[in-house]
């Protein structure tokens, strides 16, 4: 596919999520790799921009190069913002309560433990839904895991289990904590299942995503 072609696409995908206000978003690509440059009214809005291009049938990678800026009406006391994300944080049943949060202009941190990842997940995503957050560093630390063969092993297990996901393709390898996955994929979505199975997996505290994907 061309890289005009593939602009246009993409174009067109933010220009039907209704959670993207597209008009503010320029789009390049260059062999596949997909650039978005632009500003945004929101944090999630960010997200949403990028998670749309990711879906697009051709896409290799994306650089998400937009900037939330809020109206001057929109920016929000460090305080009181961050009494708002402590509170967020605190009605999800997901993310444990050793989870913290301090605020710098608008700029989210995270801290404290958790055992799963899907918990720092979800706490990064529940931060970037409080109205007035800018971006979100996810510093949440996860703790002590297992041996470096249980962890390949489950992740290993998780990949035959999915039945989007061709296993053979893609190796492996751990180390203190930390899952080093290689391979080819066909697409984002497959890529993305391979991520969240090595995540999963108890004892992951890091995945190394050298996964290409490649139609």
């Amino acid at each position: 596919m061309s890289d005009d072609k593939l602009v246009g696409y993409v174009s067109d995908e933010l220009f039907w999520d209704p959670k993207v206000d597209n008009e503010a978003i320029a789009v390049s690509a260059d062999d596949g790799k997909v650039t978005l440059r632009g500003t945004v009214g929101s944090y999630r809005e960010k997200l949403e921009a990028k998670k749309a291009a990711e879906r697009v049938y051709g896409v290799k990678s994306v650089e998400n190069k937009l900037e939330v800026k809020l109206l001057n009406g929109d920016k929000r006391d460090d305080a009181e913002l961050r009494g708002d994300v402590l509170q967020a944080l605190m009605l999800d049943s997901l993310v444990p309560k050793t989870v913290d949060a301090k605020v710098d202009d608008g700029l989210v941190t995270l801290t404290g433990t958790a055992d799963w990842q899907y918990q720092r997940d979800e706490a990064e995503f529940v931060s970037a839904n409080v109205f007035g957050v800018i971006a979100v560093i996810d510093e949440i630390g996860l703790k002590p895991s297992p041996s470096a063969t249980d962890v390949k092993h489950s992740i290993k297990e998780a990949f035959k289990r999915n039945a989007k996901l061709d296993a053979d393709d893609l190796t492996v390898t751990t180390s203190n904590g930390t899952a080093t996955i290689e391979g080819v994929v066909n697409s984002w979505a497959e890529h993305d299942q391979a991520v969240a199975a090595a995540w999963f997996s108890p004892g992951v505290n890091d995945v190394d995503d050298q996964i290409i994907v490649d139609y």
